[in-house]
């Protein structure tokens, strides 16, 4: 009798304890890039350029160095939000995996190592328990597009798209479009902004 209950202690290190141990352990050093530290970026050289041609000679007008650090501060500012909503999705799946598994982990231990439900008279209850455990362990698979669905703007305008019709798909490509197209103005703006305060810096140096 003790290679059954060998062989359960096993399986529920194997199946769930080790991989909920894993999955914290790898989330948390994720979180912690996301959340905590910089990620390179367009932003971070947009702000080292920004500072250098504060620091060199000559300045441009006052206005467009302004506008320069305004659109900088607030591209950093997207990209932290972004990356603190990838860390809450990360949560909130790995929560959803340790609750969906974790009934039928805990009934498998209860039943084949200390032998729990052996003398229940109330056998249907605890088909039901053991049924609505395996149920969840389905749902995990099911929950997860929904909470990337509601977490992830990305993942949200794709699913849009592949499940949409061929009608429907026309009219938000258009859409994106015409979405995509301030954004691409904003950066062509940014970076001719930049350009210009080269520019406006070289001339003042012949000059000077």
């Amino acid at each position: 009798e003790i290679y059954p209950k060998v062989y359960h202690s096993c399986f529920f290190i194997v199946t769930y304890f080790a991989p909920l141990c894993l999955m914290v352990l790898a989330y948390i050093q994720i979180c912690h890039k996301l959340w905590c530290q910089q990620i390179p970026g367009n932003t971070s050289v947009l702000q080292r350029k920004w500072r250098s041609m504060q620091c060199s000679g000559p300045t441009p007008g006052l206005g467009e160095s302004m506008r320069v650090r305004t659109s900088t501060v607030c591209a950093e500012i997207k990209q932290i939000r972004a990356r603190r909503k990838t860390a809450r999705m990360l949560i909130v799946v790995l929560f959803v995996f340790a609750l969906c598994y974790l009934p039928i982990s805990v009934l498998n231990v209860m039943k084949r190592v200390f032998g729990t439900f052996r003398s229940t008279n109330d056998r249907e209850t605890v088909y039901a328990w053991f049924t609505f455990s395996h149920w969840l362990i389905y749902a995990n698979s099911a929950a997860n597009p929904i909470i990337y669905n509601f977490l992830s703007g990305k993942f949200r305008g794709e699913f849009k798209t592949a499940f949409s019709c061929h009608c429907y798909g026309k009219g938000q490509n258009h859409t994106q479009r015409t979405r995509t197209r301030p954004s691409t103005d904003r950066r062509k703006s940014l970076s001719t902004q930049v350009s210009n305060m080269d520019n406006v810096s070289r001339i003042s140096d012949q000059i000077v």
